[in-house]
C-alpha cells in the first residue's frame, strides 16, 4: 500500500534515488525541489503543481501524472512514454523539455506555454488540440503524430511533414509556413 500525502507544500528538497517511490501525492505543491536523481517506481501525482523543480534525466517510469502542472521546470532528457496512461493530464509553462520523449502518448489539449522543446520526440503522439504557445520546436519529431486542431501559431523552428503527420485544421503562422514545406526544398520569403 502506498503512503498518501494530501495538500502539503514541499520546499527546497533534494530527493534521493528511491525516496518518492510507492507514494501518492494529491493537491501538493513542490517548490524548488530536485528530482534529478530519482528512479520513480509506483508514484502518483494528482492535482499537483511543480514550481522551479529539476527533473533533468530523472527516470519517471511507472509514474501517474493526473492533472499536473509544471512551471519553470528543467526536464531535459525525460522519457514520459512509460508513464501511466490512465487520466494522463499535464501542462507545461516556461519549462525546458529538450530531448524528452512523449512517444505514443495521448496529449489531447495539452498546453505547452513558452517552452523549449528542442529535439523532443512526439512520434505517434496524439496532439489533437494541443497548444504550443511561443515554443521552440527545433528538431522535434512529429512523424506519425496526430496534430489535428493543434495550435502552432506563435511557435518557431518546427519542421512537420504533412504527409507523415495529421494536421487537419491545425493553426500555423505565415512565418512558420517554411517548417511545413522543408521537405519540398522550396524557398519561402
Amino acid at each position: 500500500m502506498a503512503d498518501y500525502f494530501l495538500d502539503i507544500q514541499y520546499n527546497n528538497l533534494v530527493y534521493g534515488k528511491q525516496e518518492v517511490n510507492f507514494k501518492e501525492f494529491e493537491c501538493c505543491t513542490f517548490n524548488h525541489c530536485d528530482f534529478s536523481q530519482c528512479v520513480f517506481l509506483s508514484v502518483t501525482f494528482i492535482d499537483c503543481i511543480f514550481n522551479d523543480c529539476n527533473f533533468n534525466t530523472a527516470k519517471i517510469n511507472y509514474v501517474a501524472l493526473r492533472t499536473v502542472t509544471f512551471n519553470h521546470c528543467m526536464m531535459k532528457e525525460v522519457n514520459f512514454a512509460m508513464c501511466d496512461k490512465l487520466i494522463f493530464e499535464i501542462a507545461f509553462n516556461h519549462c525546458i523539455l529538450d530531448f524528452s520523449k512523449f512517444y505514443t502518448l495521448k496529449l489531447k489539449g495539452t498546453s505547452f506555454v513558452d517552452c523549449s522543446l528542442i529535439a523532443v520526440d512526439f512520434m505517434s503522439t496524439d496532439l489533437t488540440e494541443a497548444i504550443f504557445d511561443t515554443c521552440d520546436l527545433y528538431r522535434s519529431e512529429f512523424a506519425k503524430a496526430i496534430a489535428n486542431k493543434a495550435n502552432f501559431k506563435t511557435s518557431s523552428n518546427y519542421t512537420i511533414d504533412p504527409t507523415k503527420t495529421k494536421i487537419k485544421k491545425a493553426v500555423f503562422s505565415l512565418k512558420g509556413l517554411r517548417g511545413l514545406l522543408v521537405k519540398y526544398d522550396v524557398v519561402v520569403e
